[in-house]
């Protein structure tokens, strides 16, 4: 009988869902163990990351309820279980990378979830560590969720802070949780403001993001990062329109870029931009990808959201908040030909929260690689088992 080579196996085996991969555990322990194996894990990923398939949307809708929406056919959509064993918890998501969500519910409970695996943990709480502040204060706080490739770690960044009324007293308070120690610890301090009750960043270049400002009277909001893998805060420089304060705009991450939406009025119509960094921590890498005048498209207000790119580049998805209509919606917008067209989605909601995720196999609980080498043995134990088989059916 013709057998596959081992890279022809596993051509195959990475370029299948997460969904089929759970289904092949239960063939036999050897394929389990394979399927399991971190060596397979990050190839998996790597070619869905790399060739921009299995990825999909996370809707989230009544605070509780989720739909898991596939990006390339939004009409196969599939109903998600809270990670918790409790019903109609009210869950934010913080943060997305490679397969894994960071959630947080209304009792303040922090776990980190895999959607396709429907594994969760919940991360071990910590205390914020502040003297007695005064009873008029404001309190921030700004959560971040990315990975570490240098320590091969998912990292969880805090940043709580207190203002005074008049500046009298400020404390901040920076924390960060590793996956792979599953603890907390604390870390420089962070030296900006951001004057929000909650913010959530954006991840690009192993880098998490933020706007802060540099003092609390300060009318120019600076772009900050921090760097997953030196755990050092720094300045990431925005283009130099940025500083007329007769522009609204906003920074995101979209497809691996920092992405910036402005709005503006330009000759009596309102102006609407999107940038993306080329090259990053590059000023002059900054380039405008598209542009458009209201009424259609009003990017940058906080009901616009460009959340991807098309597989192939040339469209960019986005989602509407109560726009027109009254109701949500995501669009597609064509950088080529300039035209919008609705993305229906089965079930969804007027109103709803949604996110962008890829499918992974990756675990809670990580461990060291074995090596090619220990994939390839479970590939040879696979085969002598199906030669097993074979023996045995010819005897009977």
């Amino acid at each position: 009988m013709a057998t596959l080579s081992h890279d022809m196996t596993l051509d195959i085996l990475r370029c299948l869902s997460v969904n089929d991969l759970l289904r092949f555990k239960c063939v036999s322990k050897f394929w389990c163990s394979w399927i399991e194996d971190p060596y397979f894990i990050k190839l998996h990923l790597s070619y869905s990351l790399k060739t921009n398939t299995n990825r999909s949307l996370i809707v989230r809708y009544c605070k509780y309820q989720f739909l898991s929406v596939n990006y390339d056919s939004p009409k196969t959509t599939r109903s998600l279980k809270q990670p918790l064993s409790e019903q109609k918890k009210y869950i934010q998501i913080l943060g997305s990378c490679n397969g894994l969500l960071a959630v947080e519910d209304d009792d303040g409970r922090i776990l980190l979830w895999n959607p396709s695996t429907r594994k969760y943990q919940v991360l071990p709480s910590t205390e914020i560590e502040f003297p007695s502040p005064p009873i008029r204060c404001s309190r921030s706080t700004y959560y971040g969720f990315g990975y570490d490739p240098v320590s091969d770690d998912y990292k969880l960044v805090r940043i709580v802070q207190l203002l005074g009324a008049k500046d009298e007293y400020f404390h901040s308070e920076a924390k960060v949780y590793s996956l792979r120690s599953n603890s907390w610890r604390r870390i420089k301090d962070f030296c900006f403001y951001f004057i929000s009750y909650r913010q959530l960043g954006f991840l690009a270049n192993n880098v998490l993001h933020l706007l802060a400002f540099k003092t609390p009277e300060s009318s120019k909001r600076d772009l900050v990062g921090f760097d997953l893998r030196s755990e050092e805060f720094s300045l990431v420089e925005l283009p130099d329109f940025c500083l007329d304060e007769n522009i609204y705009f906003d920074v995101k991450a979209m497809g691996g870029y920092l992405c910036l939406s402005a709005t503006y009025w330009e000759l009596g119509d309102i102006v609407a931009d999107v940038w993306i960094m080329k090259e990053y921590g590059v000023k002059e890498s900054w380039v405008k990808l598209m542009s458009s005048t209201y009424p259609d498209l009003l990017l940058c207000s906080p009901s616009e959201v460009p959340l991807a790119f098309s597989k192939n580049g040339d469209k960019v998805l986005f989602h509407f908040k109560l726009n027109r209509d009254i109701r949500d919606s995501l669009v597609w917008y064509d950088l080529g030909s300039k035209r919008i067209e609705e993305v229906g989605i089965r079930g969804v909601p007027i109103v709803y929260d949604v996110d962008l995720y890829v499918e992974s196999l990756v675990p809670l609980n990580l461990k060291p690689p074995r090596g090619k080498f220990s994939l390839f043995n479970c590939i040879l134990l696979w085969k002598y088992e199906f030669l097993f088989l074979e023996i045995k059916i010819d005897v009977f």
